[in-house]
């Protein structure tokens, strides 16, 4: 007998499910979570307010679902591909690499909805900020700095604080995320912040490598 699927195919149900968080999110992020309804939320998608509830008790429970869900941003999973001695080595490409991530991520339509809708929950939800604390921030922080002490160990960059190093360097690619969403919300032009992105790296690694003497013999 061939072997069954090990996923089996969405259900209706779950796809349901599925298109009510993305027409929420896209509501939430838009309208903000206490001015939209569920009867916003049925009504963009077409559907009956009671047909939603069959699905979620209450809005309170979307909105739980999509906190969880983002854990699973890929800023969450910035090192999640990288074996930490050939990052290490990598030197200035990993930082090129997650500042290319960060710049892409900014325009990428759902991230930015969940990073609204992070922004705008932060100062009220407790669970949202200890996400974005631990998980946005704080994880990936302590992942560079191992890979910075270990450049430092190579004596590829200035020995230093490896931690302040890496808060050092993720900061400002927050700042300028932050930047770009506020600028496409407003319908304004990007161009002045996108580049900084590339001119942060090259800004970080200028004042940190060693440089290496070539010998005339």
């Amino acid at each position: 007998m061939p072997e069954q699927s090990v996923n089996s195919a969405p259900t209706k149900g779950s796809k349901t499910k599925e298109k009510i968080l993305k027409t929420a999110l896209k509501l939430f992020s838009s309208k903000g979570y206490k001015a939209t309804t569920v009867r916003d939320i049925a009504g963009a998608m077409g559907m009956k307010q009671s047909a939603l509830y069959n699905h979620f008790k209450n809005k309170d429970e979307i909105l739980e679902t999509l906190i969880s869900d983002l854990t699973s941003s890929a800023i969450v999973h910035l090192f999640d591909d990288k074996e930490p001695q050939e990052a290490a080595k990598s030197g200035k490409a990993l930082l090129a690499g997650i500042a290319t991530k960060f710049k892409l991520l900014s325009f990428d339509g759902q991230n930015e909805a969940l990073f609204k809708l992070l922004m705008q929950e932060i100062f009220r939800n407790e669970r949202v900020r200890e996400i974005y604390n631990e998980y946005f921030y704080q994880e990936n922080v302590k992942k560079l700095s191992s890979y910075l002490f270990m450049m430092m160990q190579e004596e590829t960059i200035k020995s230093s604080d490896p931690l302040l190093l890496a808060n050092e360097f993720f900061s400002p690619l927050f700042f300028y995320q932050m930047q770009v969403s506020l600028l496409k919300m407003d319908k304004k032009s990007t161009s002045s912040v996108v580049s900084l992105f590339e001119k942060h790296v090259e800004f970080f690694w200028d004042s940190v490598k060693i440089e290496k003497k070539t010998s005339l013999f």
